[in-house]
């Protein structure tokens, strides 16, 4: 697991950094007076009253709800209701598959391992909320027929020193029977004990943790 933990640090330098202006901005939780918000679909982010990340101050915090400024404008944005710079509602990210909602139970030292698919092919995911995109090994790659080598490559830093990974796109990941298309992911040469399930995945959802469960409401 240690090792899994160790390939988050290469996976958020791979990931494409978010822009200084906010063109969406989504309440997805609460922690104390904080807001955990999620910025142009990127990965959710804790502010703190009067702190600014990504152009967006938070204000304050009360009943599910939250306030911010963003260019200029202030905003009362309500639980999981993407709201846009302009005031309109934010489209989500697109995807396919039947289902809607995913129930995740906690596991072995409060991780979230499920099984699921990419591509078609049967995989294991870890659920890491830290992600930026979807992370696999090349050997996952190879396994499931991904050509991640046509790939964009990309220089990552790792525990071991800086190696080359290779930027994709998925055409479908699957959990249960919720689908969503064209993932971004992030391929390693080094082994991995598990396919990180990253926010370009948990990005198209709205979450929430109930007791020991996670649970993912697809957006629309």
């Amino acid at each position: 697991m240690a090792r899994a933990h160790r390939w988050l640090a290469a996976l958020l330098c791979a990931g494409a950094a978010l822009g200084a202006h906010a063109d969406s901005v989504t309440l997805t939780g609460t922690i104390g007076n904080r807001a955990i918000l999620i910025i142009n679909g990127g990965a959710p982010r804790t502010v703190a009253p009067g702190q600014s990340v990504d152009g967006v101050r938070l204000v304050s915090t009360r009943d599910q709800q939250a306030v911010v400024e963003v260019a200029g404008q202030r905003l009362t944005l309500s639980m999981d209701s993407p709201v846009s710079v302009s005031g309109g509602a934010s489209g989500g990210g697109g995807g396919g598959g039947v289902g809607t909602r995913i129930v995740l139970p906690a596991g072995s030292g409060g991780h979230f391992v499920t099984q699921g698919a990419i591509n078609g092919r049967a995989v294991t995911f870890m659920v890491d909320t830290g992600a930026t995109s979807i992370g696999l090994s090349a050997a996952d790659a190879q396994r499931i027929g991904l050509s991640y080598e046509n790939g964009q490559q990309i220089r990552m830093n790792t525990a071991n020193g800086v190696s080359v990974g290779w930027r994709v796109q998925l055409d479908s990941v699957r959990v249960g029977d919720v689908e969503v298309r064209n993932v971004d992911a992030v391929v390693s040469p080094q082994s991995m004990p598990f396919i990180l399930l990253g926010n370009s995945f948990i990005s198209r959802f709205s979450m929430r943790r109930d007791a020991d469960q996670m649970v993912l409401e697809k957006r629309y």
